[in-house]
């Protein structure tokens, strides 16, 4: 089953905007390589924004939450919605001398803790923009989006960003994405000049020089200019390469190539952008965002060589009931109309806001809407526009689009909506395992129900943050990405649901087993007038290997017992096996055989064998040499071969036992078992070692006996 064939003419005539002339494209780095700011000069040169903010300011459009702005990070993936004009004859750039273009963007977070949002949001988008620093080139989370952006097939342009900071050098940030991404990158815009002599650009494809002036001091003006002897040498050896580079991946220049003729700039442009959509070629732009000079044509670059919705392969999903039926959705306006999810938020004035893309069809208020997973219709209120923290309600969206809705109560992020009668399932996007845990507990007991409640829709907001109440220990446990996702977490339990918490670490489910046979006797006798308590119970303990759990074995022969007090013997057994005798942990994987007893013909009853089992059982653990077991986790890290030996020796420092290590393309793979206990902030640890670069992930895998060193200092804490 499929969707229909894409018509001719895939625009509605109620578009106000052409697929052709659409891009949906998210900004991308590590931290603090400049996004929030690119972004914020993107908003100012098409005119959606009149005046510059500054992420030090906390005046950005798109750091819009308390936290951001006070932290100058972003935490939360914004979208927001420009349009790119044409440039008068001069050169200098007028907002709406015609709108030419529709750019949907979302700035993304940077941060490890939210690779979430990352994540979600380049699962929707058609192209990115990855940002790199021209100090520090590619640096840990860099690596991180780019293999995102990879999983999920998006062309990409890569913007070197910061060429006028002291120490910047284009060359060597070009050099590093090579090595350490393996990338096709090669320079369409080379920085003119560096540090405090940046100037502008030379543009590698047209031969021209791009100067920017520092008049009107936000970069809206600029010159085109003939290049000098040196940076024409410079720009035609840089189209040579490109010329080149395009020649082993696109099949029209490679023809001009053997034939030894000169491409034109328009089969040059073209090939670029044909290599670009099929990621097969990055073209890389040099600049600085902060000192205005280069964003402009930049966003050319997005224009000209990142695909619309049209160039990039149909939506493919599966049937609901038969998943070896994949279903297609072709980025038509009279398709039938199906969509993706990919994000929830909280708003203190709207409610829950639905983030959606629009694979197919269209999307009118009003409209009923289908959810397989739920098997629900849902009736679509309200679609609204969004601008960063802006809300502008519209009518409709198109194939193509990136909106929002309000009222849609059964809803996780990745859910697929689409028409009744149109079978399909979108791939939701993947979510990493937390890696950090730690415990909560209202203030006060009126904040208990609230806390529930908060968590709750924090959690359907944020698929890596699972919160989970222990069984045994009765703590709340929330775990996520890293400390200042949970930290950020708490804030927001404080400002936006007003519940105060208190944190710490998550207590350890410790276990009590038992080395050798032993037996105990238990008696109950208690005498006080009228009928009494008599219970006499003899078992004995055997150990069993790990995992085997309890195991319960009747053996009293010759009445000594009356059958109808086995259970409760059984019971007591159980029942004591819940508090063991090292340190009063769950006592597992033993064996215990009732052995012999007495009764009495009027005071034994089931409660009193109850209690006679259960001092039989702690008199055989005192016997049986008890020890206290420990939760062993199985660690997996990944890291650059050059930390293997740091993080080889913290694992050993933790008590970890290194089973093997696997070299894989440049990196070490080493698989360890290490304590839970000494887990606890372990992702920063490993982040600091390998400077961000190594990655872990870690499972239960057994117990093992407590090292008598440690058993003391647990038993310390139990005091």
């Amino acid at each position: 089953m499929s969707a229909p064939e894409k018509s001719a003419n895939p625009n509605s005539p109620r578009r106000p905007y052409t697929l052709e002339r659409t891009r949906n494209i998210g900004i991308c780095a590590h931290i603090d390589a400049g996004k929030t700011t690119l972004t914020e000069r993107v908003l100012f040169y098409t005119g959606m924004i009149h005046k510059i903010g500054e992420v030090h300011e906390g005046t950005t459009v798109t750091d819009w939450m308390e936290q951001e702005r006070e932290r100058g990070i972003t935490i939360t993936s914004a979208a927001t919605t420009c349009f790119w004009g044409q440039r008068s004859d001069e050169g200098i750039y007028k907002a709406f001398d015609g709108i030419k273009m529709r750019v949907n963007i979302i700035d993304t977070p940077g941060h490890v803790d939210f690779t979430a949002e990352v994540e979600r949001s380049l699962r929707v988008l058609d192209g990115a923009i990855a940002v790199f620093c021209g100090v520090a080139g590619v640096q840990p989370q860099s690596e991180t989006v780019w293999r995102q952006a990879t999983k999920y097939n998006v062309p990409r342009i890569a913007f070197v960003n910061k060429m006028d900071r002291t120490g910047a050098n284009f060359e060597a940030a070009v050099k590093s994405m090579r090595e350490k991404l393996s990338a096709n990158v090669w320079p369409i815009l080379i920085p003119m000049g560096a540090e405090d002599q940046l100037k502008g650009q030379i543009d590698v494809v047209n031969l021209k020089g791009v100067i920017y002036s520092d008049k009107d001091k936000v970069g809206s003006t600029y010159q085109i200019v003939e290049l000098d002897a040196d940076q024409m040498a410079l720009a035609q050896k840089a189209r040579t390469d490109l010329v080149e580079a395009l020649a082993n991946v696109d099949d029209e220049i490679g023809e001009l190539f053997i034939e030894e003729k000169e491409p034109t700039i328009p089969q040059i442009k073209a090939a670029v952008r044909r290599a670009t959509i099929a990621n097969k070629l990055v073209p890389v732009v040099g600049g600085s965002a902060f000192k205005n000079k280069g964003v402009q044509f930049l966003v050319d670059a997005v224009i000209d060589y990142l695909p619309s919705p049209l160039d990039i392969p149909a939506a493919v999903g599966q049937d609901p009931d038969d998943s070896t039926i994949k279903v297609s959705v072709s980025p038509d306006d009279s398709e039938k109309f199906c969509g993706l999810a990919f994000k929830l938020w909280t708003d203190p004035f709207v409610g829950k806001l639905i983030f959606f893309r629009v694979y197919g069809g269209n999307l009118k208020k009003g409209d009923t809407i289908y959810n397989p997973r739920t098997n629900k219709r849902e009736r679509v209120s309200r679609i609204i526009q969004i601008q960063a923290d802006k809300r502008e309600d519209i009518d409709e969206v198109f194939a193509g689009d990136i909106a929002a809705t309000v009222g849609i109560k059964d809803v996780r992020t990745g859910d697929t909506w689409a028409d009744e009668d149109f079978s399909i399932l979108l791939e939701p996007p993947s979510f990493p395992e937390p890696v950090i845990s730690m415990a909560v507990e209202p203030k006060t007991k009126g904040d208990r129900e609230k806390m529930g409640e908060a968590l709750s829709r924090l959690a359907a907001e944020d698929p890596t943050l699972t919160v989970v109440t222990n069984e045994e220990t009765g703590q709340t446990i929330l775990a996520g990405m890293g400390e200042l996702h949970l930290d950020i977490i708490r804030d927001r339990l404080k400002r936006e649901f007003s519940v105060e918490s208190n944190a710490g670490a998550p207590q350890i489910a410790y276990r009590e087993t038992i080395l050798q046979p032993a037996g105990g006797e238990g008696k109950l006798v208690k005498q006080s007038g009228g009928r009494g308590q008599y219970g006499h119970v003899i078992l004995r303990a055997t150990p069993l290997e790990r995992g085997k759990g309890i195991e319960i074995e009747n053996k009293v022969v010759g009445g000594n017992i009356p059958k109808e007090f086995i259970p409760a013997i059984k019971k007591g057994i159980e029942e004591a096996c819940l508090n063991g005798v090292v340190a009063g942990y769950r006592f597992i994987d033993a064996h215990f055989d009732i052995l012999d007893g007495s009764y009495h013909d009027v005071d034994s009853n089931e409660l009193a064998f109850k209690m006679a089992a259960i001092f039989a059982v702690k008199d055989a653990l005192q016997k049986a040499k008890p020890i206290l077991l420990e939760p062993m986790m199985k660690v997996e890290a990944v890291t650059p071969d050059e930390f293997q030996g740091d993080i080889m020796g913290d694992l050993n420092r933790r008590r970890g036992k290194i089973m093997n290590i696997e070299n894989k393309q440049g990196a070490s793979l080493v698989h360890a078992e290490v304590p839970l206990s000494e887990m606890f902030g372990y992702a920063t640890s490993i982040r600091s070692m390998s400077k961000g670069r190594a990655a872990y992930s870690m499972e239960p895998s057994h117990f093992e006996q407590v090292p008598a060193s440690v058993l003391a200092a647990i038993l310390d804490q139990k005091k």
